[in-house]
Formats: C-alpha cells, structure tokens, sequence
C-alpha cells in the first residue's frame, strides 16, 4: 500500500501519529544561536530516524526549541523525548565547546520537562462525533 496524504503503513498497521514537542534549556537559559540550531535539527532529525520517525518540522529560538515528528505506533513518546535530549546535548556539548558555560551548575542542557501534544488529524469533537454515529447492533 502505497503513503496517501501522510498514511504510513507498518506491517500489520495503518497509522497517521504526529506529535508536537517542546524542549526547553535548563532554568530557561538563552542558549541557540542560529548555528546551534542548524546542528541540533541534523542531530534530532537522525534520532527520528532510529526510530523508524520522521522529524516533519523543527525550529526554535534561544532558550527553547519546536519538533514535529511523524512516529510510528511501537514508539513510546517518553523514549523518543529521552533520546532526542539525550543524544542532541551531548553531541552539542561535544561540537561546540561555547555551551559549556550553561551546563555549569546542573550538567544538563535540558530541562527535565517538556511539551508533548497530539497533532493532526480531526478535532477531537470530530472523531467523538464519528464514534458516538456508528451503528451499534442491537
């Protein structure tokens, strides 16, 4: 079966699972420049890959970065969050030697939280709407 309109097919699903996250620095920082940026979307972009996930779209600004990934349905969100943090702010670390300046009290780039919303797709009172008119057999 052939990706329609962002459909992937596994091999015994159909699914269409995006999700929008949001990393921020360690106690909101301004860390990025554009260059950090340019790295961090090549970085991220080849963890989703690992995945079998497609990073859609990414940007961000100094303190904070924006991710739109396409998962497939065997991938836990949380996994996914803990490598791409994981993995960007230590190659950042390793590249570019002008962060360490940020890591200095806690170790981290990351803060421990961050954004994760479902995205795509029907508005919820849609697909509620589309369940509650199916046909339910006596």
């Amino acid at each position: 079966m052939a990706e329609l309109a962002g459909i992937r097919t596994g091999r015994h699903c159909v699914f269409a699972m995006h999700v929008h996250l949001v990393f921020m620095t360690k106690f909101r920082h301004k860390v990025f420049t554009d260059r950090h940026l340019i790295r961090m979307e090549a970085i991220m972009r080849d963890v989703c890959t690992g995945f079998e996930a497609e990073l859609v779209e990414f940007n961000g600004e100094d303190s904070h970065v924006h991710l739109l990934v396409s998962f497939p349905p065997k991938v836990a969100v949380a996994r996914l969050v803990n490598s791409l943090k994981g993995v960007s702010s230590r190659r950042l670390r390793q590249e570019f030697p002008d962060l360490v300046r940020h890591y200095y009290r806690a170790n981290n780039l990351w803060s421990a939280s961050y954004f994760a919303g479902s995205a795509g797709g029907a508005p919820l009172d849609v697909v509620q709407q589309y369940i509650e008119q199916q046909n339910r057999p006596d």
